[in-house]
């Protein structure tokens, strides 16, 4: 999603800054001044915004989060049929966070294992905002009858395990393969999850 129209702010600038230090040296090796140098601003101006460096990581995975439950939305939302959305809505949150760590050599778990229970808190939540996001297509698919009726929320949970193998979570995108190929397996994985949520004919 292109953000340029929006005024960065000294907050977004250390989130970019830690992205940048994430993919050169990793979450062990980045330092609060590591992140002031890069910003150009002093270690306490850092500190108006962050708790600390664990903050900074999180906050950044949060902002990854936040940019892709808006282009879902903005899927969800659009006059596409109930089966291309949900289709489209599958390929973009793999090909979103493929995109947003593509530059990182090591995957999301590794890098940041100093705060791996937090973060395994976090992605809870992130699902579970995807998955109210899948729900009110599967809502809305069910009552137009083009998907068989079954309790939505479970079908959109179990959409998101579906293709969590995909996520750069436990491999990193090296591992994952080129993005040509990961958007192939995940149009693939997406062709077979919808032809299990279609309506029989008839019912």
């Amino acid at each position: 999603m292109n953000n340029s129209a929006q005024p960065k702010t000294t907050k977004d600038a250390i989130l970019d800054a830690t992205d940048r230090l994430l993919s050169e040296s990793g979450y062990k090796k980045m330092t609060i001044d590591d992140l002031a140098r890069e910003v150009g601003i002093g270690k306490g101006s850092v500190y108006l915004h962050f708790k600390s460096k664990e903050d900074i990581a999180l906050s950044h995975i949060d902002r990854i989060i936040d940019r892709l439950c808006g282009r879902l939305y903005e899927i969800a939302e659009s006059t596409a049929s109930c089966e291309k959305r949900l289709s489209d809505m599958l390929v973009e949150r793999v090909l979103f966070r493929f995109d947003s760590v593509q530059h990182y050599t090591q995957n999301l778990n590794d890098m940041l294992a100093k705060i791996r229970p937090k973060l395994l808190h976090r992605r809870e939540r992130y699902f579970q905002r995807e998955a109210a996001i899948f729900k009110k297509v599967l809502d809305e698919g069910q009552c137009e009858k083009v998907f068989a009726a079954r309790p939505s929320d479970e079908a959109a949970q179990s959409l998101l395990i579906a293709t969590n193998s995909l996520l750069p979570y436990s491999l990193s995108t090296q591992e994952l393969g080129e993005r040509s190929q990961i958007e192939k397996r995940v149009r693939m994985l997406a062709e077979l999850l919808l032809k299990g949520l279609l309506a029989k004919p008839g019912k």
